[in-house]
């Protein structure tokens, strides 16, 4: 016998299909949600994560610019320090050299020079005065180069002039004030075991 079947079964197989894709679209919907909630935390994660990185990082520069700071304070210290070390110094090292320019000025004057005026800026002394010839300036210069505390005369100037109703030179010069150079002892000069 042949069965023929009536009823609408095309339209039942639409319904099954219509259902199937709505669960289809209901399940690729979810995991769309899903996915994207999932996308959502981890990028949250990650973002939390660089902002405490940053926020140490912070922290850290904060640190350091605290210390950099206190550096440079010392640093300022330091130098404001050095530098009165230096006055100190320098005032001990000249506290003599006045003592030993005059006497070297008196010990190195040739018979016949006559001084009228010294004056000193800084390491350069300038001399004034009176000589009976050309000739005693020139001793009188070389007296000052071969002077350990005094190196490089500079005549600036001589003209005649008559002084008292005498004929004289008159005459201008510089000279550097110099300390001489202390001697090493040999002991601290050469190593123990090496020739000098």
């Amino acid at each position: 016998m042949i069965r023929i079947n009536l009823l609408p079964h095309r339209e039942a197989k639409r319904q099954a299909q219509k259902r199937q894709m709505g669960v289809l679209a209901a399940g690729v919907a979810i995991l769309g949600v899903v996915s994207v909630l999932l996308g959502y935390t981890v990028i949250a994660g990650f973002i939390e994560f660089q902002k405490g990185n940053n926020d140490y990082l912070k922290a850290e520069l904060a640190k350091l610019d605290k210390e950099i700071a206190e550096i440079k304070v010392l640093k300022e210290k330091t130098q404001a320090l050095l530098a009165r070390k230096k006055v100190v110094e320098d005032l001990q090292a000249d506290r003599s050299s006045s003592v030993h320019l005059l006497d070297q000025l008196v010990r190195q004057l040739p018979e016949g020079v006559y001084l009228k005026s010294i004056k000193q800026n800084g390491k350069i002394v300038t001399l004034q005065g009176y000589a009976q010839s050309n000739a005693r300036v020139s001793t009188l210069m070389r007296n000052l180069e071969e002077s350990p505390w005094l190196e490089a005369p500079n005549l600036v100037e001589v003209k005649a002039v008559t002084v008292n109703n005498l004929r004289a030179n008159e005459f201008t010069l510089t000279v550097v004030q110099s300390p001489p150079q202390q001697a090493v002892p040999t002991s601290q000069a050469t190593p123990k075991g090496k020739k000098p």
